[in-house]
């Protein structure tokens, strides 16, 4: 596949305003014409590589900055929206909306929102959606949809909060068995927070605080790492107020709900790079080789949080293998995605039925591995498990979950998976985003056509399908 061209406008004149320079400013420190930096922000021509040494020469750029752009987010985002026949015949093609992406980021967001406050209006009018208990005053989106983009947008990485955990890390030690019992002795010295380990009344609580006695109580019948989990969460609510509240005031959510899921977002997060700091998680990972077993065993950390902790490894300078991580309930819905490739989860509907995601349940304990491509071209190599979370007894509450990740076959070879692949055959598993904007037209798992498509329905014919895409 031919190397991607990388078109930087938008970063280019945010670069610019930054450092309050004019187009003309800008070209003399990168040794070009006006002309050129001029075509260069208005994306008619791609970054070469003498100008993205110029850019990292003149500003310290990280170049894998510029070649990792939201536009691909933004792009498949619009898409997806276009897709609605509420657009009749005037839907943008791919190029425009491509030129909208890269060009007009913004505008490409505010047309996102339009959608989706359409959407939502529709779905509350129709009475099929459960925003219909809430107030209608509550905002565009759910507060949980907000946030969600938040970490959509950033590509699952937030450097202030990630490094003040792995400064906290470091104060704590490494990994080991006695590594709970430290942090509950840090907990205890530096803040006065007593941590107990205890059987709830109500089963289904993890963790509870009581300001009074500032007595912590976390779960007992949790597995170690959870409890970790819990207490690094809980303390970054007391260590980092300040840090968590900078970065959710700076992100513009449109309410209080939303802000108030961003804070524990943000905590939970503090609590993964605590459990799994950056620089030695990275070592051990690529020392593993990527497999999240033995990931796990390192740093006493489950499946679900190794994996989670892999696709947020996008630290400038010192990245790993970009991934892409989602959780899927038995209904196959997605409860977390994030992706820092090309390959984006629907915002509306299902996930494609061929992803190997919807085979874990039928194999629990495997790990089943996928070479998959999407309509786009791009290929990648998918593993998906399933895991039960019990806590309690026989009446305890349960629940099941089945997990994605995978990254890009151009990274696969560093990945302990792929070492019996053949990643350069010529047939990999056809998957996509959802039916509703699929454009594969022989695909025998269709759900439904696709939005922007034609249908005929043959009267003579019947196949698997009953209709034919146009």
């Amino acid at each position: 596949m031919a190397a991607r061209k990388i078109f930087a406008g938008a970063k280019l004149r945010a670069l610019r305003s930054q450092h309050r320079l004019t187009q003309g400013e800008l070209a003399a420190r990168l040794d070009i014409s006006t002309s050129y930096a001029n075509q260069l922000e208005s994306n008619q021509r791609p970054l070469t590589a003498a100008v993205m040494l110029a850019l990292a020469d003149a500003f310290g750029l990280d170049l894998s900055t510029l070649s990792t752009d939201a536009s691909d987010r933004l792009l498949s985002d619009m898409r997806e929206v276009v897709a609605d026949p509420v657009f009749g015949d005037a839907v943008p093609d791919l190029q425009e909306l491509k030129t909208l992406s890269v060009n007009a980021p913004n505008a490409a967001r505010a047309l996102l929102r339009l959608y989706e406050t359409y959407r939502k209006t529709s779905e509350r009018l129709a009475g099929v959606d459960a925003v219909l208990t809430r107030d209608p005053s509550s905002g565009i989106k759910t507060a949980w949809e907000e946030v969600r983009d938040f970490f959509h947008y950033a590509d699952n990485y937030i450097d202030p909060l990630d490094r003040a955990a792995e400064g906290l890390a470091q104060e704590i030690g490494e990994f080991g068995p006695d590594r709970l019992s430290r942090l509950i002795a840090y907990c205890a010295e530096t803040h006065d927070l007593r941590v107990s380990l205890t059987v709830p009344e109500r089963a289904d609580m993890i963790r509870s605080f009581d300001r009074a006695t500032r007595t912590l109580a976390v779960n007992v019948r949790l597995e170690p790492s959870t409890q970790f989990f819990q207490i690094a969460s809980h303390l970054a609510q007391m260590e980092q107020t300040t840090l968590i509240g900078s970065i959710v005031e700076s992100a513009g959510f449109s309410g209080e709900e939303a802000r108030q899921t961003a804070r524990i977002g943000l905590s939970n997060y503090y609590a993964g790079a605590l459990q799994m700091p950056y620089g030695a998680f990275l070592k051990a990972a690529e020392a593993a080789r990527y497999d999240i077993e033995e990931l796990g065993h390192a740093f006493g950390a489950s499946l679900e949080q190794v994996a989670h902790r892999l696709s947020t490894m996008q630290r400038p300078r010192e990245r790993g293998v970009p991934f892409f991580f989602a959780r899927v309930d038995a209904a196959g819905t997605i409860t977390k995605r994030h992706s820092a490739t090309p390959l984006q989860f629907a915002r509306f509907g299902g996930a494609c039925p061929l992803w190997n995601v919807h085979r874990a349940f039928e194999a629990r304990g495997e790990m089943i591995r996928q070479l998959a491509e999407t309509p786009d071209g791009n290929r990648y190599l998918c593993l998906a498990w399933a895991a039960e979370k019990r806590v309690g007894g026989y009446r305890g509450p349960v629940r099941r979950y089945a997990y994605a990740l995978g990254c890009e076959v151009s990274h696969a070879g560093q990945l302990v998976y792929a070492d019996d692949l053949d990643l350069n055959r010529a047939s990999f598993d056809p998957i996509g985003i959802s039916c509703r904007i699929c454009e594969r037209r022989n695909c025998l798992q269709r759900a439904v056509p696709p939005l922007a498509a034609t249908i005929a329905v043959p009267a003579d014919r019947r196949a698997i399908v009953p209709y034919e895409i146009v």
